[in-house]
C-alpha cells in the first residue's frame, strides 16, 4: 500500500494499547487499520516499565499491521495530561535572506527562539500552538511565510511535561521498534478534533474517563484553557467490584463488562449473576442494581470532583456543555448517571468510523487526525520541537526507569475577563447513590 498521507495514532493508555492507521488523500481521511492490546508497565498514565510497555505497543501495532495490510514504522504518540504547564512564549528574529522574504527557516528560528527562555530544565515542550505572528510590528498574522519583513515575532502557549515523561515514551516506542514522528498532546488533540466548531469557539468541557485516570478539560475561544486530572478511572471502578464481592480482578472487570450499568436507576434488580468468591468453593448470586451502585459510588466521586475543579475556575456554565468519551464512557447508561452531577447538556462521543465504534478509540483516532490536519507552518512549529533534544541521551541510567508518583492536579490558562458560570449553583447535584454501604465509601479514604 503506498504509505503517502498516511498517519499513525498510538495511544498508550494505562489498561490498553490502542492504534489506529489512517490515510489522508484529496481532503478525506479514511481510517484503513486499527489494533489494541492489552497495556502493561504503566500506572495512571505513567510508564514505569519500559520494556513491558513496549512489548504491549509491539503487539497492538502488530494487530493493526495484520488488519491493514500495511507496515507501520513510525508513529504519532499521545501524552496524557498529567503534569502539564501552560507557558506563555514569545520569540523574535530579523530575517536574514536579501530579498526579505520570510521561509519556513525563519519560523524555525523564530520558534526555537521562543523555547530558549522561560521554559525548565527539567520539562519539555510537549506541542506550542502559535497564536500569532507579527511582521515589522503588524500583528494578527496566522502565517508568515511568503511575506516580506525585516523582523519576524510570535506569540503562543507552550504545554510542558516533566522531561523524563516524554524521554521514557520515547524509549518505549523506540524498544517497540518504531520511529517517533512527533508527540501530541491528549486534551488538545481530543478538543480540536471532537468538538465542532462553536463548541470550540464558545467554551465546552471534556471529560476523558480513562482506565487509569479521568481528564477534565476546557476548550474556549478554540485553546486548551483548563485541565485537571484524576487519577481514578475505570481501573478503580474494578478494584471497587474486586473488594466489595470479593472476586478477582480478572472476574470482575468481566462482570463489569458484561452486567454493568453506571446509572442503578436503569438497572434491573431481577437481573441476577453469579461471581465466584475469593476462597469459596460455591459462587454467590449478585444482583445488576448491587453492581450498578457500587459503580456508582466511585463515578459520584469523580464526577464531584471535576464539578469542584470546573467550579472554582467559572467554568460549569460553558455553551457546549459537557462531552463524555474514554473507555470507561463505554457503561451503559453513563449519560444518564452524569446528568444527575452534572446537569442536563451532557453527550457521550464515539467514533463513528468502521471499526471504531467506541470510546475508547478517541484518543487515537484525535493524534491521528490532529496531524493529519496539521499546517506547513504548523509541521515546522512542530518539528523545531522534536529536535530541540535531539543531542541529549535519554538512555536510561543502569536500565532503570524513574517513577513518578502522581496526584490529582489542575492546570489552567487565565481565563479572559468573563465569568462562565455567574449565575450557576456551584453546589455538585446530589448522587443517588451517595448513601451505599460503608464497605464502599470506605475504600475512597484509602491510599
Amino acid at each position: 500500500m503506498n504509505n503517502s498521507g498516511v498517519t499513525v495514532g498510538l495511544d498508550i493508555g494505562t489498561t490498553s494499547i490502542k492504534v489506529v492507521i489512517a490515510q489522508t488523500a484529496s481532503n478525506q481521511f479514511n481510517v484503513i487499520g486499527a489494533g489494541n492490546a492489552p497495556s502493561r508497565g504503566l500506572r495512571q498514565g505513567v510508564i514505569v516499565d519500559i520494556d513491558a510497555t513496549a512489548s504491549a505497543i509491539r503487539a497492538a501495532i502488530d494487530q493493526a499491521q495484520e488488519k491493514a495490510n500495511f507496515q507501520i514504522h513510525e508513529v504519532v504518540a499521545g501524552i496524557p495530561a498529567n503534569k502539564i504547564e501552560m507557558v506563555r512564549v514569545e520569540g523574535l528574529v530579523s530575517i536574514a535572506n536579501q530579498n526579505k522574504r520570510i521561509t519556513y527557516d525563519d519560523v524555525k528560528n523564530v520558534t526555537k527562539q521562543a523555547l530558549s527562555h522561560n521554559l525548565p530544565s527539567d520539562r519539555d515542550v510537549v506541542d506550542l500552538i502559535a497564536e500569532e505572528f507579527s511582521v515589522d510590528g503588524f500583528d494578527g498574522i496566522k502565517d508568515p511565510h511568503e511575506m516580506i519583513g525585516v523582523r519576524l515575532e510570535m506569540q503562543g502557549t507552550a504545554y510542558t511535561v516533566p522531561s523524563k515523561i516524554l524521554d521514557n515514551t520515547r524509549m518505549a516506542i523506540q524498544k517497540a521498534g518504531l520511529s517517533l514522528r512527533e508527540f501530541v498532546l491528549s486534551p488538545l488533540a481530543m478538543g480540536t478534533n471532537i468538538l465542532n466548531d462553536g463548541e470550540q469557539d464558545f467554551g465546552t468541557v471534556l471529560i476523558d474517563l480513562g482506565g487509569g485516570q479521568t481528564t477534565t478539560s476546557v476548550m474556549h475561544d478554540r485553546k486548551l484553557k483548563f485541565n485537571y486530572v484524576d487519577l481514578e478511572g475505570g481501573d478503580s471502578i474494578t478494584k471497587d467490584i474486586s473488594t466489595v464481592l470479593s472476586t478477582s480482578y480478572s472476574h470482575a472487570e468481566k462482570i463489569k463488562r458484561d452486567y454493568g450499568y453506571a446509572d442503578p436507576t436503569q438497572a434491573n434488580a431481577d437481573n441476577e449473576f453469579l461471581v465466584e468468591v475469593v476462597g469459596d468453593s460455591a459462587p454467590k448470586t449478585v444482583d445488576e442494581r448491587y453492581l450498578s451502585e457500587i459503580i456508582s459510588a466511585r463515578l459520584e466521586q469523580i464526577y464531584k470532583r471535576s464539578f469542584e475543579h470546573l467550579a472554582a475556575v467559572n467554568a460549569l456554565n460553558m455553551p457546549g456543555g459537557f462531552v463524555l468519551t474514554g473507555g470507561n464512557a463505554a457503561l451503559p447508561r453513563m449519560v444518564d448517571f452524569a446528568k444527575t452531577i452534572l446537569g442536563e447538556n451532557v453527550r457521550l462521543f464515539v467514533p463513528d468510523q468502521i471499526g471504531l465504534r467506541h470510546p475508547s478509540y478517541t484518543r487515537a483516532l484525535s493524534y491521528a487526525i490532529f496531524v493529519s490536519r496539521e499546517s506547513m507552518t504548523q509541521q515546522i512549529i512542530k518539528q523545531a520541537i522534536m529536535t530541540r533534544r535531539d543531542d541529549i541521551d535519554i538512555q536510561p541510567v543502569g536500565g532503570e526507569v524513574r517513577e513518578y508518583v502522581e496526584v490529582p492536579e489542575s492546570t489552567t490558562e487565565q481565563f479572559d475577563n468573563y465569568n462562565y458560570s455567574a449565575d450557576v449553583d456551584v453546589t455538585p447535584r446530589r448522587g443517588f447513590f451517595s448513601r451505599l454501604v460503608q464497605a464502599v465509601k470506605n475504600l475512597f479514604t484509602e491510599d
